[in-house]
């Protein structure tokens, strides 16, 4: 096989790595928020904490895996190729100690002024002293989990960087595996046991952070800080993500002006968006950001190699992969909304009105999971070649028309509506990002588009059927037993998964022609 040909089967051998250790995760996380919904349900408490960890998991977005790693990784990535080793590891260190300078500047400002943060990201909660108070407090515990995962993630971007995907992609199951720990012995020792979460949060910062040191050690590659400000390379990649705050992030900042926004509605509306947008980040996470995630370091040394046949190809490969996933994905969560949410979360605290209005916000967010996950694919088009001014543009003109849309959609739809608008404008910036590919010349449709797309809808409409007709058979998800619904979802799942594959497979879609083709 020619090195062009196999180029394919390595990215997809690498994104099947970071898939397998990604879905590791995110099982471990729907497990998570199952013993989260049956330990503290939908109420205040619930609602607080997600607030005070939506607060620097959405920082973490810009400062880690956001636009920090898109401004980084394209750069580490010339610095391989045209420098020597030693220049690399001067690069690494230096931006090892401006980043956690930042960061620690950040975190103390932020634990110090924790009221402030929750009176600005939930206006709403202001009213209400025992959810404000709350999240106040957690926020202290939550917020220097920002900079932990941060530098987890500057450490996993190396890695990556150098073909080790698995580690990297692992280390969010620590995260899980802390919360559901904190959640059933360790909440019960607190006045307030949601409490016993945001000390599970500080604690899976520390440990995913120190569980990577390892393997950096063994590249030789583990950092020394060095505060270096004017380092060539520091400079360059501040440039770089200054702009790309805003553009590689807006789906996350459309999701937190979801919570601001639903902090002023009823109790139990930040619950609901949470739990349905869990479910919506599986197939986003699992498929999208590890296709993402591998693609960058390829694109960036191509366009560094000026290979621009190779850079279009390796874009064209990943947008079919994506659409291959996440067209059935988000069929699934619009048809399976209801039986989903009852059967992970309908225990304990977590009430019917909770799954029937969670099932509203899921539907909304799943109409928008194939913007999103063509989002993750097509920014790296952009930042590869370190333009991070195209996204910025587009980002900014997406979240304004998120904000029209929020604004519109309230008043009917209240927090569903945050939801759809959401969805809207993700699929604005897609169409934006995508057209804007195609106008900078760097992209072009590949052969077999329209034979791909038809047989793609084929096998979707297939597997729709199959679905519909196996819940036409099990019609009152909230009256079965557990064991009931987890087996009748199981079948659900399964048949509609077999014949959707089968359908592809009938209709002359193979594995092998991805992998193959240019």
């Amino acid at each position: 096989m020619s090195r062009q040909a196999s180029a394919p089967g390595k990215l997809l051998r690498s994104s099947s790595v970071v898939g397998s250790m990604t879905m590791l995760s995110r099982i471990l996380g729907l497990v998570r928020d199952i013993v989260i919904a049956r330990y503290f349900g939908a109420g205040a408490g619930a609602d607080a904490f997600f607030v005070a960890f939506k607060i620097p998991n959405f920082l973490r977005r810009l400062f880690a895996e956001g636009a920090f790693s898109q401004a980084f990784v394209p750069v580490l990535s010339e610095y391989r190729t045209n420098h020597t080793l030693r220049d690399v590891r001067t690069l690494i260190n230096s931006v090892a100690g401006v980043l956690g300078m930042v960061l620690l500047v950040v975190t103390l400002l932020a634990v110090a002024g924790a009221p402030v943060l929750t009176a600005v990201f939930a206006p709403g909660f202001i009213g209400d002293e025992e959810k404000f108070s709350l999240a106040s407090d957690m926020l202290r515990l939550t917020f220097p989990y920002l900079l932990l995962i941060s530098l987890t993630a500057f450490a996993g971007s190396i890695l990556n960087s150098y073909g080790r995907f698995a580690v990297p992609a692992f280390t969010p199951v620590l995260l899980n595996l802390c919360l559901i720990s904190s959640a059933i012995w360790l909440s019960p020792l607190f006045e307030h046991p949601i409490i016993a979460m945001a000390w599970g949060v500080l604690v899976a910062g520390m440990l995913q952070l120190f569980f990577q040191f390892p393997f950096l050690l063994r590249l030789g590659l583990l950092p020394r800080p060095k505060l270096d400000y004017r380092h060539e390379g520091v400079i360059r990649i501040m440039r770089l993500m200054l702009p790309a705050l805003f553009g590689v992030s807006v789906s996350q900042i459309n999701l937190l002006l979801d919570t601001v926004l639903a902090s002023f509605l009823k109790t139990g509306s930040v619950s609901w968006l949470y739990y349905s947008d869990r479910l919506s980040e599986l197939p986003l996470g699992v498929f999208g950001v590890a296709i993402a995630t591998v693609i960058l370091p390829s694109l960036s040394r191509k366009h560094t190699r000026d290979s621009s046949d190779a850079f279009a190809a390796t874009l064209d490969w990943a947008l079919r992969v994506v659409l291959l996933i996440g067209f059935p994905a988000a069929t699934a969560l619009l048809l399976l909304a209801e039986p989903l949410l009852a059967t992970l979360f309908y225990h304990g605290e977590l009430t019917e009105v909770d799954v029937a209005m969670s099932t509203l916000s899921l539907r909304a967010y799943a109409s928008g999971l194939m913007a999103f996950m063509l989002v993750k694919v097509l920014a790296p088009g952009y930042f590869s070649r370190q333009d991070t001014k195209t996204p910025v543009k587009i980002g900014v003109i997406a979240m304004v028309v998120n904000m029209v849309f929020n604004l519109i959609l309230i008043w009917p739809l209240a927090h569903t509506g945050l939801a759809l608008a959401t969805a809207l404008s993700a699929w604005l910036n897609a169409y934006l990002l995508y057209r804007g590919l195609q106008k900078d010349g760097v992209y072009w449709l590949q052969e077999g588009w329209g034979k791909f797309l038809a047989q793609l809808l084929v096998s979707l409409l297939v597997m729709s059927g199959v679905i519909l007709m196996l819940l036409y058979q099990f019609p009152d998800w909230l009256l079965m037993s557990v064991m009931e619904r987890i087996s009748y979802l199981a079948v659900i799942v399964i048949s509609g998964g077999v014949s959707y594959f089968l359908a592809l497979h009938l209709s002359g879609v193979r594995l092998a022609s991805l992998v193959a083709r240019r």
